[in-house]
Formats: structure tokens, sequence, C-alpha cells
């Protein structure tokens, strides 16, 4: 009675070279639609010129941390609308 593994060598090969790149682009476009997104929160938001100025270089200086730093603290500083 012989026990044939469930996965051989050449199958996690195949997995490994097709699955890694396969992150690796996920990833990127995440990141990608996270930017364009804080970009573009940025300019509608409410904020003055001068901090949507500054928010904008934070987010194309330090892509990710900038855009979740927008999303977590700066989208919250922004004025209510006052009907």
């Amino acid at each position: 009675m012989s026990m044939t593994p469930l996965l051989d060598a050449t199958t996690i090969e195949t997995l490994a070279t097709i699955g890694v790149p396969a992150v690796f682009a996920l990833g990127f476009l995440a990141v990608v639609v996270l930017v364009i997104a804080a970009v573009f929160s940025i300019l509608f938001s409410r904020i003055d010129v001068g901090m949507k100025v500054v928010w904008f270089i934070f987010v194309i200086i330090a892509p990710v941390i900038g855009a979740l730093l927008w999303f977590f603290i700066g989208r919250n500083q922004t004025p209510v609308r006052q009907w």
C-alpha cells in the first residue's frame, strides 16, 4: 500500500510560479486603487486649498502611509456642511 503525496513537486513549482506574481500584482493593484481613491477624496473634500496641497504631497511622497492616514485622520477633520 503506497501513499502518494497530494501535491507533487511539479505542481508546487507551478503554483509558486503562477501564484507569487499574482499575489504581488493584486497587492500592487490594491495600492494603486487606494492612492487614487485618496487623491479623489482629497480633491473633493471640504478642506481649504492649502491643506489639500499638503495632503496631496504627502500621499504622493508616501503613497500607502499617506493614503491610510488621510482616510483615518484627515477625513475626520473636514468641516461639516452647514445647510
